[in-house]
Parts: C-alpha cells; sequence; structure tokens
C-alpha cells in the first residue's frame, strides 16, 4: 500500500509538472535568488537540505511530521520536487474538529490522509516574489494546481499572502520563502482541505 501511495503521487507530479509550465518556469527563475536560513519552529531550515530534513527540526511542525510518515510519503517529499508546501502548524492540525487527526492518522484512513497532505503541496518552486508575479498576472487571484489534483487560490491582502481551499476556508501565510534543496516552504496557520 505504502509503495503504491507513493507511486501514485509521483506520477501525479510527473504528469502534472508538464501542465504547470508557467509555475514551474517562474519556479527557475527564483532559484537563482539568494537563499537564507531562516527560523521555523525553533530551528533553523537550512536551503541545503531537503523539506523533510528541515521539517522533523521544526517543534511548530511535529503533528505534519507525523502525518507525513503515517502517509508514507517521506521518500517523496525527501526526492528531488522541486515542490512548494503550504506547511500548516501544530496550532492549525489542533484548530480541526476533536479527534480529525487521530482519524486521518489511523492506517484505514490512509488514503484521506494523502489526499488532504498533497493538497498542501504544488509541483515546482514558487517564491513569494512568483506568487504575487502570478497574482499580478491573474488580476489579483493566482489559481495553483495541487499534487492532490484539486485549486488553490492565493491572493494578497493588506500585505500578506492568503491561500484559500475548496471549501473556503483561508489560511495566512506567517512565514514566506523557507527555501529548501528540493523546493520551498509556506507556514501556514490553517489545515487546507479539499
Amino acid at each position: 500500500m505504502k509503495t503504491r501511495y507513493a507511486i501514485g503521487l509521483l506520477s501525479v507530479l510527473v504528469a502534472t509538472g508538464g501542465l504547470l509550465g508557467g509555475q514551474v518556469n517562474a519556479a527557475a527563475a527564483s532559484m537563482d535568488r539568494n537563499e537564507k536560513t531562516v527560523m521555523v519552529g525553533g530551528a533553523a531550515m537550512y536551503p541545503s537540505k531537503n523539506i523533510v530534513q528541515n521539517a522533523v527540526n521544526s517543534k511548530d511542525h511535529t503533528t505534519l511530521v507525523a502525518a507525513v510518515k503515517a502517509g508514507g510519503l517521506v521518500d517523496t517529499l525527501s526526492g528531488p520536487g522541486p515542490f512548494t508546501v503550504f506547511a500548516p502548524t501544530n496550532e492549525a492540525f489542533a484548530a480541526l474538529p476533536a479527534g480529525t487527526v487521530d482519524t486521518l492518522l489511523k492506517p484505514e484512513n490512509k488514503g484521506t490522509l494523502v489526499k488532504v497532505l498533497t493538497y498542501h503541496v504544488v509541483p515546482g518552486r514558487m517564491s513569494s516574489q512568483d506568487l504575487m508575479k502570478a497574482i499580478k498576472d491573474g488580476g489579483g487571484t493566482a489559481i495553483l494546481t495541487t499534487v492532490e489534483g484539486n485549486k488553490l487560490t492565493v491572493r494578497q491582502q493588506n500585505g500578506q499572502l492568503n491561500v484559500t481551499d475548496d471549501k473556503g476556508g483561508i489560511a495566512h501565510v506567517t512565514i514566506s520563502d523557507v527555501f529548501q534543496s528540493n523546493g520551498v516552504i509556506f507556514v501556514v496557520d490553517k489545515v487546507l482541505m479539499p
């Protein structure tokens, strides 16, 4: 089962990579910028390490790391990518209805867990500058296709990036441009739901 989900995710990444040319091209342009070490959850996030190597050190992302492990996505998110990840904090997971996280982490709910997790991942490497350009080009809205297959809507309001999910939930980006060797992380304050 674990291998099937990892292969499925990789297939989706390969399949959607060609469909998101604008996002991927914008992401490639961002790789030339000076990438700095950023502090997240009390730990340094090094641009030379991959998403998983950095995330395991953030005390604000222990629930996300546990979910990634339970979903069998460690190898995928340690791979070359590149990925843009909207990473919910522990507080974001805690704000879900009581019992939601425990239910998602059960082996029999792995498919649902993978769907929720991959909804937070966009193929390609997009910095905040890339997102701002996409928002401007989109007339105030950037529509991103996730690895899961559904859309996220990104807008800027009062100088802050906000991400809206398919259900109308809005996550605020609290830390942006956390560069990794295989992508970039945006810390968000809400779990996005497909």
